[in-house]
C-alpha cells in the first residue's frame, strides 16, 4: 500500500470535507443532468420503447423537441417500397381534457393531458417492448385507458374508477410504471377508443413513423436507402440516432443551457475552493512528517508525487460518494413522479471534472512543501 493510500485511510478525517466537496460538485451537476433528461425521455418514452427499427419524421426537423416532425399521410405507403420493410405505422395521439368523478367530499380535478394510442395486434410496431398481454387486453376495451402510477394522485383516479376524457366517460383499466411525465400526465389508449372520444386523426397529416424492418442490424442501411428514396420529402433516423438528437435538442434550449453552464460553474469552483483548502490544511498539519521524510533523504519531488496521488485518491472516494448521493436523489425522484436518466458521456464529463478538481487541488497545495525544511525538525 503506497504511502499516499495509507495517509488517506489512516487519517482519513482530515480529508473528509474534500470528500464531501467532490461528492456535491458532481451531484449538483449529475443531478440537473439527470432530471433534464429524465423529462426529455419521458415526452419520448413510447417511442424510446418502440421495437421499431427506423423513425420517419420531417426532412428539416432535427427531432422530436419542439420540432414539428409531422408528415403528409401519403408518405407513409412510400415507405413500404423499401423490400426490407416489414411493417409502418404512424404515432398518433394529442391533448385532451381529463376529469375525474370525485369521492364525497373531495375536490374535482380536472388536467389536460397527453394521449397516446397503441395498435392493440400482436407484434404491433406502435407497441412499446415493456407491454405486456394484460394491458392489451385490458385496453381492447372501448374507452379504457392506461395511466403511469405516478399521475393518479394528480388526476384524482385509482384503477377502476370513471373519468370523463374529452367529453366521454372513460374507465382506469391499467396502471403504468416509468411513464411519468412532469410536464402533463400521459394516458394510453387504443387507436379505435382514440377515435371513440372524437380525436380523428387528420386525413392529410400523420405524426412520426415508426418503421421494422426484416433485419435489425441493417438498420443503418435501410436509413440510407429511405433517404435516398425520398429525396427530401422525409428524414429517416436509426433509433439511436434519434435518441441521441432528442438530448442534445434538449441541452441545447436556451433556459437549459444557462442553468447546466451555471451549475458547472458553480460546482468546480465549490469543489476547487473547498478540496484545495481541505488538502493544503491537512498538508500542513502532516509538515513536521513531511520534513522528517526529506531529512533522511526523500527528494522534494517525491514528496510531490505523493501529494498528487493523495489528491488522486481522494477523487476516487469522491466519485464513489457521488455515485452513492446520485443513486440516493434517483430513487428520491423515481418515487416523487420525477424521471431521471443519466447518459454515459454526461456521467464521464462528471468523473473527468471531479478528477481535474482533485489533482488540481493537489497542483495547488504543492507550494506548502517549502515548508517542510528538516531544520524546522531542530526548533
Amino acid at each position: 500500500m503506497s504511502l499516499a493510500l495509507s495517509t488517506l485511510i489512516y487519517e482519513w478525517r482530515r480529508y473528509l470535507a474534500a470528500v464531501i466537496a467532490l461528492a456535491f460538485s458532481g451531484l449538483l451537476i449529475l443531478a440537473e443532468v439527470g432530471m433534464f433528461v429524465g423529462i426529455g425521455k419521458s415526452f419520448t418514452a413510447t417511442i424510446d420503447r418502440s421495437p421499431a427499427d427506423i423513425f420517419v419524421i420531417a426532412p428539416k426537423a432535427e427531432s422530436l423537441m419542439n420540432d414539428n416532425a409531422s408528415l403528409p399521410r401519403r408518405i407513409m405507403p412510400l415507405i413500404y417500397l423499401d423490400p426490407d420493410v416489414v411493417q409502418v405505422a404512424d404515432l398518433a395521439g394529442s391533448g385532451a381534457m381529463f376529469r375525474n368523478f370525485p369521492k364525497a367530499g373531495d375536490k374535482v380535478k380536472q388536467e389536460y393531458v397527453q394521449l397516446m394510442a397503441v395498435d392493440l395486434q400482436p407484434g404491433a410496431v406502435t407497441w412499446p417492448t415493456d407491454y405486456g398481454p394484460d394491458l392489451r387486453q385490458a385496453l381492447s376495451e372501448p374507452f379504457s385507458v392506461a395511466i403511469d402510477e405516478t399521475a393518479l394522485k394528480q388526476l384524482g383516479v385509482k384503477y377502476g374508477d370513471r373519468a370523463i376524457l374529452n367529453g366521454h366517460i372513460v374507465h382506469v383499466r391499467a396502471i403504468l410504471h416509468n411513464y411519468a411525465n412532469v410536464n402533463r400526465p400521459m394516458l394510453t389508449l387504443s387507436r379505435d377508443s382514440l377515435s371513440l372520444i372524437g380525436q380523428q386523426p387528420d386525413p392529410d397529416r400523420s405524426g412520426p413513423l415508426l418503421v421494422r424492418i426484416r433485419d435489425p442490424k441493417q438498420a443503418v442501411e435501410v436509413r440510407d436507402q429511405l433517404n435516398a428514396m425520398g429525396k427530401g420529402q422525409f428524414r429517416a433516423w436509426t433509433k439511436k440516432e434519434l435518441a441521441d438528437a432528442n438530448d442534445k435538442a434538449l441541452m441545447k434550449e436556451q433556459i437549459i443551457g444557462l442553468m447546466m453552464n451555471f451549475t458547472i460553474i458553480l460546482g468546480f469552483c465549490i469543489g476547487v475552493g473547498i478540496t484545495w483548502q481541505t488538502l493544503r490544511g491537512a498538508i500542513l498539519a502532516n509538515i513536521k512528517e513531511f520534513a522528517s521524510l526529506r531529512a533522511l533523504g526523500v527528494s522534494v519531488g517525491a514528496l510531490r508525487r505523493v501529494v498528487l496521488e493523495l489528491a488522486f485518491w481522494v477523487g476516487v472516494v469522491g466519485l464513489m460518494a457521488t455515485g452513492g448521493f446520485v443513486w440516493l436523489v434517483a430513487k428520491l425522484g423515481e418515487a416523487g413522479g420525477v424521471p431521471m436518466a443519466f447518459p454515459p458521456e454526461y456521467i464521464a464529463m462528471a468523473v473527468a471534472l471531479l478528477m481535474i478538481i482533485a489533482v488540481g487541488s493537489g497542483l495547488l497545495s504543492l507550494g506548502i512543501l517549502k515548508k517542510s525544511q528538516p531544520a524546522d525538525l531542530l526548533r
